[in-house]
């Protein structure tokens, strides 16, 4: 990885004064006035004059538009915000035509994160203290752990989340994530339902199934919130009550995966899993929960990253490659292998249980991979365009 350190987003929860609430309400508002403004601006001069405007030209529009007695709330609040989410709208559209992403949709007042990014010249950290922008008083930000010793934030980014609760997140580079010892270990992972992940040595790890243990208590408040009337008080109280049962379950699923992932990099030099299409599977309106609740696309993510932080690698075999129907003693393929049978007998005599055969499946294909470049089925479509089955991990900030 050389020298290059690598850049960590630390997150905290904080409470905000009334004061602190409303300005950062405000400003909320104003990023997303200026982010669909700015949207409506570049598409209306694709579509009548086929032209392309960039970054640039946003910003002269921004200065335009807060000399306007009808947009001159936007000078209330702090101008860096508001160019960040220009800078935003730039990275989306050129994902947009280097297509690794769709076409840029206008903010939702209701649907969309409500969230702000400050640099350097919005912010001051000092002492452990954090002041931000149009702000006489710090933080009150809760240090669940300490920052690298002798790290500046370069980037500030405040948020709510529906239910109503603020943190911040502090990009910084961390000196302490470098590469692991190297491993000879390698291992096959099979995603399911029954059990989240098999392994090819033979462990299995139980699937928590965190959606299923608030199922009736989110229910109930979810019924409760149908009864309110719509635009009252007590329909936003109600509101809030689900989102904070959504707000549990994802904080217990994404801790769990944080300590999978984590062990798993930390015990494995190679990691083989297999390259599912999840959009696809949530069209079974069966298992479309159950697979929700699982999170494999966050499972990926989650192990693609740290991989890249500390030398390992991640194998991605193909999604058509039949782990599953294929025994992992003889090779022999079985012509089908119905959702309800969990275990198998070859005609080689040994008896299988069906996810376990696939995790080793599974690792004998990664490895195959691994050693010639590729040798399994090529994807039909890979990101970033690439076709081989093997993908190196990605970098990414969290």
């Amino acid at each position: 990885m050389g020298t290059t350190h690598v850049k960590r987003a630390f997150k905290f929860r904080f409470y905000p004064t009334d004061a602190q609430a409303a300005e950062l309400s405000r400003t909320f508002g104003c990023v997303r006035k200026v982010y669909n403004l700015a949207l409506a601006a570049r598409t209306e001069a694709w579509i009548l004059r086929q032209e392309r405007v960039n970054y640039n030209a946003t910003s002269a529009m921004l200065t335009a538009w807060k000399k306007t007695e009808e947009l001159a709330y936007l000078n209330d609040v702090s101008s860096v915000p508001l160019q960040q989410a220009l800078r935003h709208l730039q990275t989306a559209f050129a994902n947009f035509f280097a297509k690794r992403a769709k076409y840029p949709r206008f903010k939702s007042l209701k649907k969309s994160r409500k969230s702000a990014e400050y640099t350097t010249s919005a912010f001051r950290f000092r002492d452990g203290k954090l002041t931000l922008a149009k702000m006489t008083e710090p933080l009150a930000i809760v240090w669940s752990r300490s920052l690298p010793e002798g790290a500046t934030p370069s980037t500030v980014t405040v948020s709510q989340d529906t239910a109503g609760r603020w943190y911040v997140s502090l990009l910084c580079e961390d000196p302490s994530v470098t590469p692991l010892p190297a491993s000879g270990n390698v291992v096959g992972v099979d995603v399911g339902l029954d059990h989240l992940l098999t392994l090819s040595t033979g462990e299995k790890i139980t699937n928590p199934r965190h959606e299923r243990r608030d199922r009736a208590r989110l229910a109930k408040a979810q019924r409760e919130h149908a009864r309110k009337v719509k635009g009252s008080a007590n329909r936003e109280k109600a509101r809030r009550k689900v989102a904070r049962i959504h707000a549990r379950v994802a904080d217990r699923r994404r801790d769990n995966l944080h300590k999978l992932t984590t062990r798993l990099v930390r015990e494995n030099q190679t990691i083989v899993i297999e390259d599912l299409t999840v959009r696809n599977l949530l069209r079974n309106g069966r298992l479309a929960r159950a697979i929700s609740d699982a999170a494999w696309s966050e499972f990926r993510g989650m192990l693609e990253y740290k991989a890249a932080w500390y030398g390992r690698e991640v194998i991605a075999v193909d999604r058509w490659f039949p782990s599953s129907k294929l025994c992992s003693n003889c090779g022999a393929l079985q012509d089908k292998m119905p959702l309800h049978v969990r275990t198998w007998t070859c005609e080689c005599g040994i008896t299988h249980d069906r996810d376990g055969n696939a995790a080793k499946n599974l690792l004998a294909a990664g490895l195959a991979v691994s050693a010639c470049g590729a040798g399994v089925r090529p994807q039909r479509s890979s990101p970033g365009g690439q076709s081989a089955t093997k993908q190196e991990p990605l970098r990414r900030e969290p």
